[in-house]
């Protein structure tokens, strides 16, 4: 994208709109660094044609700023929304905030809009950008004033006596100290030609939107309720130049490409059927070949790292979820609970009063049971265990997103219980065992994320947050990684650092996962008997590598674009026959792969040679071994890679050599003839 520019700092005077403030600063107001709004020191942007009541200093945003990209994305939606309504008489208005990347606007219209609306309507918009309508500024004097202008307007006056839609951060209605709205006007005669509920800011002209596109529609309910209206949804993207915009559209085009959902289906990875539900993924063989290999090498990588493997089941009576707390606070992201073990006697009278039973959305409280099953030594600590449990959360469909926002997922899920002594160096281990993991697969830019305390939606005290967020804090900076705070963050129980990694799009994903807990070990009054021979509480970590399998899988999955490293690839080498003749010394290079442990096989059909070649670089074969005449009779092979290089009359006993030394090595480039280089040794005990 367009490089940010540095912003400038500046005085307005008191009574001076901030724009009129600007002009003898030389700040540019045209192209990519074009000021659009001004930033106040507590981070509050304001229009430039905002007037302060005292000297005040402001720093100047950029339109290729992130912030500045805000303000015209916002800006573009009530552009969208002037449209919609000039073509659509009628329609009534939802909400429409920018979002990454782009903005929405929901809108309650009689029909679904169709692709030939969105076209209509984002020439419409052209036209008004290129009018060069000006954004201006309206304070309502009372509500009733708002809700008799807004009478036709259901939604925003819903907004206007929402109370809580002020912290709504997809809410830009309301908010802040006044009840504004904006209009667009005339750049001639000044006359109001539209106009919106909205807290702002918003650039100074349409004109100030330089690159707009409406990238799709879809249904909506009415604040994400499912109890609410349906509503239709359009999407868009704006950005502060065309050339921004392209760059942008070539990413979601590519993006497109990698999506795992329509690789799975290409691959035959995976599917979602209808019949078992929304967000509950079935892996098909291929997939599985995949899936097993990622969890057999943590499973040995965990096994080096001293972890101890447990095993626990997929539903648990309520009462283990009120101890954990998850049923105070997690209550909205778990299944319904089922009603079992009730009896009744032959007059059909209750004598057992049934119980809840909870599909379990977090294994932590059951390995907390593991912990707590006999006494425990501080020998024993820490005490690393480790689990691929399954656990489910009902997530709404509107979220419900393939393999990356699921409703049933296995984790690979560990907690460690030690003393305090021992907190500091085990997250550091932690940290660098998640790091140096997520590199094997591939995956090696990244940085962390801190999650602190919602004072509102914790249980603990003070001192234990404080004590486990310096904890996490300290050993996060002592790797000397990026270290971006998310105050607020954190899960009810304790503050958190994830690793968000940034996938070969440069699209950032959270992976792993990594908790200092110091209140789930008081609610389950978890103890160990201390070299003082006294009992004391342990300290509870939680670490998710993954994630979950099936999140990571799709991450890998777009991150590869489907071309697997070939140790992962469910088939890793194929061989293909000039002819048909030399199907059989294809298939003694075969057996000898196979003897290695490599997934080999030899395609027979009726194709021809280069239909054949076609088809496994489509499936994004790895290895492709060609014979014809000279290879059968030199007793050599021909190496076929998928970005088309070729290695031609390559000995058998060499090929083979090569394959299993590269797959062994788990390297994670596609091979090619430049990377594959030579290999003077012969095949021996892999």
């Amino acid at each position: 994208m367009t490089r940010s520019t540095v912003s400038t700092t500046f005085v307005v005077p008191a009574g001076i709109a901030a724009g009129a403030a600007m002009r003898d600063l030389d700040l540019p107001n045209k192209g990519p660094e074009a000021v659009v709004v001004v930033k106040t020191a507590d981070g509050t942007l304001k229009d430039l044609s905002w007037i302060p009541e005292t000297d005040t200093e402001v720093e100047s945003v950029a339109a290729n700023t992130e912030d500045g990209r805000s303000v015209i994305r916002h800006s573009a939606a009530h552009v969208l929304a002037q449209a919609v309504q000039d073509g659509f008489p009628g329609t009534k208005l939802g909400i429409g905030p920018p979002i990454k990347d782009g903005f929405y606007y929901d809108f309650d219209v009689a029909e679904p809009f169709t692709p030939e609306d969105l076209k209509g309507l984002e020439k419409k918009m052209k036209q008004i950008i290129k009018a060069g309508q000006r954004f201006s500024r309206r304070v309502y004097e009372s509500k009733d004033e708002a809700r008799a202008e807004l009478a036709n307007e259901p939604y925003k006056l819903e907004l206007i006596d929402d109370k809580g839609a002020a912290d709504d951060s997809e809410v830009m209605e309301v908010g802040g100290a006044e009840l504004t709205a904006y209009d667009n006007l005339n750049p001639r005669t000044g006359d109001r030609i539209w106009g919106d509920l909205c807290r702002g800011p918003h650039v100074p002209t349409t004109k100030y939107i330089p690159a707009v596109k409406l990238t799709r529609s879809s249904a909506a309910y009415w604040r994400g309720d499912q109890n609410n209206a349906d509503l239709q949804r359009v999407y868009g993207t704006a950005w502060e130049s065309p050339e921004a915009m392209d760059e942008y559209l070539e990413l979601l085009a590519e993006a497109e490409k990698r999506d795992h959902r329509k690789l799975g289906a290409e691959l035959d990875l995976f599917s979602f059927p209808d019949e078992i539900g929304s967000g509950l993924p079935v892996f098909h063989p291929n997939g599985g070949i995949i899936r097993k290999e990622l969890e057999d090498y943590s499973r040995l990588r965990h096994a080096e790292a001293g972890y101890e493997f447990v095993y626990t089941p997929h539903a648990t009576k309520g009462e283990l979820f009120e101890k954990s707390g998850h049923l105070d606070w997690y209550s909205d992201g778990m299944y319904p609970p089922m009603q079992l073990d009730e009896e009744r006697n032959a007059e059909g009278q209750v004598t057992r009063q049934a119980v809840d039973y909870y599909l379990k959305p977090m294994n932590c409280p059951m390995h907390n049971l593991i912990f707590d099953s006999r006494g425990r030594s501080y020998r024993e600590l820490p005490l690393r265990l480790f689990e691929f449990g399954t656990v489910y959360r009902y997530e709404k469909s509107g979220v419900v997103h393939g393999l990356t926002r699921a409703r049933g997922f296995t984790q690979d899920d560990a907690h460690i219980y030690c003393t305090r002594e021992q907190m500091a160096g085990e997250i550091r281990d932690l940290l660098q065992f998640v790091i140096d993991l997520l590199r094997d697969y591939g995956l090696d830019d990244f940085y962390l994320e801190l999650s602190t305390r919602n004072p509102e939606k914790s249980i603990g005290s003070d001192e234990a947050w404080e004590e486990a967020t310096e904890a996490l804090r300290e050993a996060a900076s002592s790797f000397g990684v990026e270290l971006v705070a998310d105050p607020g963050g954190a899960a009810f129980y304790a503050p958190k650092i994830s690793v968000q990694v940034k996938d070969a799009l440069g699209r950032s994903w959270q992976m792993s996962t990594i908790q200092v807990d110091l209140m789930l070990p008081d609610r389950f009054d978890l103890e160990y008997t201390g070299s003082d021979g006294q009992k004391h509480r342990p300290v509870m970590l939680h670490r998710a590598l993954f994630g979950s399998m099936e999140r990571f899988f799709g991450v890998l999955t777009e991150h590869y674009a489907g071309a697997f490293p070939a140790w992962l690839a469910p088939v890793q080498v194929v061989g293909i026959p000039v002819a048909e003749q030399f199907g059989d010394h294809l298939e003694t290079v075969i057996r000898a792969l196979k003897k290695h442990g490599i997934r080999a096989q030899v395609d027979h059909s009726d194709d021809r040679m280069q239909k054949k070649i076609r088809n496994h670089t489509t499936q994004k074969v790895p290895f492709m071994l060609l014979a014809g005449e000279h290879d059968r009779d030199a007793g050599a092979v021909s190496f076929r890679f998928r970005d088309g290089t070729q290695v031609n009359e390559v000995p058998v006993d060499d090929a083979v050599q090569r394959i299993v030394d590269w797959v062994h090595a788990r390297r994670n480039e596609s091979p090619t003839a430049e990377l594959l280089g030579p290999a003077e040794s012969t095949v021996g005990t892999a």
